[in-house]
């Protein structure tokens, strides 16, 4: 499971009341539109969350002591972070139901971005069975199931219908290969020698790790992906830099340590200087 923490998000603990248990999880979606763009940009997909809480905790009538849902999904596969286990929802729409199920929200809407991804269905997914692990029983409803509402949408609640299955039909195998190990000096060597004339060799392999990864950030399109350092992936890698807190000359494109390492924790490759 890919978690960004309450801690990440830069939220103190919880202030929703203690539940050690329910009958199950409630799928959810945000019933308000939702743009495209959290496809290209996985910070927005962290700003939206963000928004919801801000919105929640301003709606007085309601008296919400935190972000209503348990667990959001974004559709680059994260699982955000909201009451999280061992607290009662407030999303599904009274007491009694809130007591019943937790609750984890989908960030599609009724209108703009409406169809899961596949990696949003897996990040709901790990979400439920990491309830489960905590005191949640094996019932996945939707939010219209025991309430009046359209909630959570048409394609997410035909996922529901089907029993919520991993995409693909299987769960993730939790055993993975060796990890690849990106040099950084090659690197930056190839980020120095690119773009190379058309047809050309690719100047180092591991620009196509770190161009995966860029890509799984939501930060490279895919079709650029092409295993040179050139200028869309010194874009993209800047704008890695950025997200992680550097700015000016330490957010060129040029991978240093840190940025780079951090990138390889998050995707999955090692770094060696």
């Amino acid at each position: 499971m890919q978690l960004v923490t309450r801690k990440q998000l830069g939220w103190p603990a919880s202030a929703a009341p203690t539940q050690a248990s329910a009958r199950g999880v409630k799928v959810h979606y945000t019933g308000s539109a939702v743009s495209t763009a959290l496809l290209k940009d996985h910070q927005r997909c962290i700003d939206l969350w963000r928004d919801i809480r801000v919105a929640h905790l301003a709606n007085v009538a309601e008296g919400y002591s935190d972000v209503a849902y348990n667990y959001a999904a974004c559709v680059h596969g994260y699982v955000l972070e909201g009451r999280g286990v061992g607290r009662r929802t407030g999303a599904n729409g009274s007491q009694p139901l809130n007591k019943a199920h937790y609750a984890v929200l989908g960030l599609i809407g009724s209108s703009g971005l409406t169809e899961p991804t596949d990696e949003l269905l897996g990040a709901i997914r790990d979400a439920i069975e990491h309830l489960q692990e905590h005191g949640a029983g094996k019932e996945i409803k939707g939010h219209k199931d025991g309430y009046a509402t359209s909630c959570p949408g048409g394609p997410l609640y035909a996922w529901v219908q089907q029993g919520a299955p991993w995409p693909g039909g299987t769960k993730p195998t939790t055993s993975t290969p060796s990890r690849p190990v990106v040099d950084l000096s090659k690197l930056i060597a190839a980020r120095r020698a690119d773009p190379p004339k058309s047809g050309t060799p690719v100047s180092y392999s591991g620009v196509k790790t770190v161009e995966a990864a860029l890509v799984a950030e939501g930060l490279l399109s895919k079709s650029l992906a092409d295993g040179h350092f050139g200028t869309a992936t010194v874009t993209a890698y800047a704008a890695w830099q950025r997200r992680c807190g550097w700015s000016g000359d330490d957010a060129d494109g040029t991978p240093g340590i840190a940025s780079l390492t951090k990138l390889g924790k998050r995707r999955g490759f090692d770094v060696k200087e």
